[in-house]
């Protein structure tokens, strides 16, 4: 497993935490600590989690919107909690992180959606990042660049 891929998964499992416990921004760096002790104890590159963590909640509520337009029939509160905290993570790097390749944004997702969600996970994850993607192309490559 790659190291990045490794710090994707704590940070995925620190915004699981967060969304669980009731979305208190400021008890995200307890849950990255414990987790990344937990399962990252010796990771290169640690603020790779932290930082993604910190871009998701400060985009949150525009990631949320941008998720419910891509997915109408699907309400957040009704979309699993690992499912929407990888749709979180996908978007953020799909439109707001200048330095993942959107390939990589949305691979990335789909694997943390097949290892952590349910049976459908990486289905949902694709085709919902797959929508953004899609919509907003001339966007991404702009930010890209």
């Amino acid at each position: 497993m790659s190291n990045r891929h490794r710090l994707r998964s704590v940070a995925l499992q620190s915004l699981y935490e967060w969304d669980f416990y009731g979305k208190n921004d400021k008890d995200i760096k307890t849950y990255l600590k414990q987790t990344m002790d937990e399962f990252a104890p010796n990771a290169e590159e640690m603020d790779f989690a932290t930082n993604l963590c910190k871009g998701i909640l400060q985009n949150a509520e525009q990631i949320d919107k941008i998720i419910t337009d891509a997915a109408p029939d699907w309400p957040m509160d009704q979309i699993t909690m690992v499912d929407r905290n990888v749709l979180r993570m996908g978007v953020y790097e799909l439109l707001f992180d200048k330095e993942v390749p959107p390939k990589v944004a949305i691979n990335e997702a789909i694997e943390l959606a097949k290892t952590f969600g349910g049976k459908s996970s990486g289905k949902f994850v694709n085709g919902v990042l797959g929508s953004i993607f899609r919509k907003r192309e001339g966007e991404i490559e702009k930010l890209k660049k």
